[in-house]
């Protein structure tokens, strides 16, 4: 058995659809990833976890070939925002487990914006630090084609009552 095998369980059973290993060098970053959250989503600046105070794709690509894996996880989901807080909780509680079992390295990404605080205080700390995390989008990971080499179903929304497949990732080593 693996030993990041019961971490994956346990992440299945909190309600994870698919949690997988994958190569960090089939995680893609492209530039285009930044400019869709700059032209296109109310969030930009606004957050510690938003560009422009998260690295850009060269850094993030930087920090993912100083791993050789990480922990892709895949949440289907009908509800709404409280849903994917969850997910993102999730991320955080796997990255904190796989630290406390000696992976001091595990760093894990988010999906969307963060929601932590009602308006974050961009001038000052982060009040939710320990928990807070930047989306893979925030970072310029290209998700639709990280995801679709993993043969995992992601689509673009048309509208909200469309079922949603939320991403994360934890960085392993």
């Amino acid at each position: 058995m693996n030993k990041l095998d019961r971490h994956l369980a346990r992440v299945r059973k909190k309600g994870i659809d698919n949690a997988i290993v994958v190569r960090t060098a089939n995680v893609h970053t492209a530039p285009w990833v930044r400019m869709k959250c700059q032209f296109g989503c109310a969030f930009f600046g606004r957050s510690h976890c938003c560009p422009p105070h998260t690295p850009t794709p060269d850094e993030m690509r930087a920090v993912l070939d100083s791993y050789t894996r990480a922990i892709l996880l895949h949440r289907n989901w009908h509800e709404g925002v409280r849903c994917i807080d969850a997910f993102n909780d999730t991320v955080v509680d796997l990255e904190l487990a796989l630290f406390h079992a000696g992976y001091y390295k595990a760093l894990g990404l988010g999906s969307g914006p963060c929601r932590r605080c009602g308006e974050c205080h961009i001038a000052g700390s982060c009040a939710h630090g320990a928990r807070a995390r930047p989306s893979m989008e925030a970072c310029g990971i290209d998700v639709f084609q990280t995801v679709r080499e993993q043969d995992l179903p992601i689509c673009v929304l048309t509208n909200f009552t469309e079922e949603r497949h939320s991403y994360g990732l934890v960085l392993v080593e």
